[in-house]
């Protein structure tokens, strides 16, 4: 999933920690999603789906 979180940002020029700052989810979230070690919540993605004017679907399809 954090793929296409990766091709939104690299799209937009956007660097994670903006997008972290912008949405209000942590820093951490971000690397732990990059890492593998977790996958965003339904909260997180909504943020990101609003962020980048995206459905939550986008998202959830693999």
């Amino acid at each position: 999933m954090y793929k296409k979180i990766e091709k939104l940002l690299n799209e937009r020029n956007e660097t994670a920690y903006h997008a972290a700052m912008t949405t209000g989810i942590s820093q951490t979230a971000f690397s732990n999603w990059k890492a593998g070690r977790s996958k965003p919540e339904l909260e997180s993605l909504r943020k990101l789906s609003n962020h980048f004017g995206v459905s939550i679907e986008y998202f959830l399809d693999e």
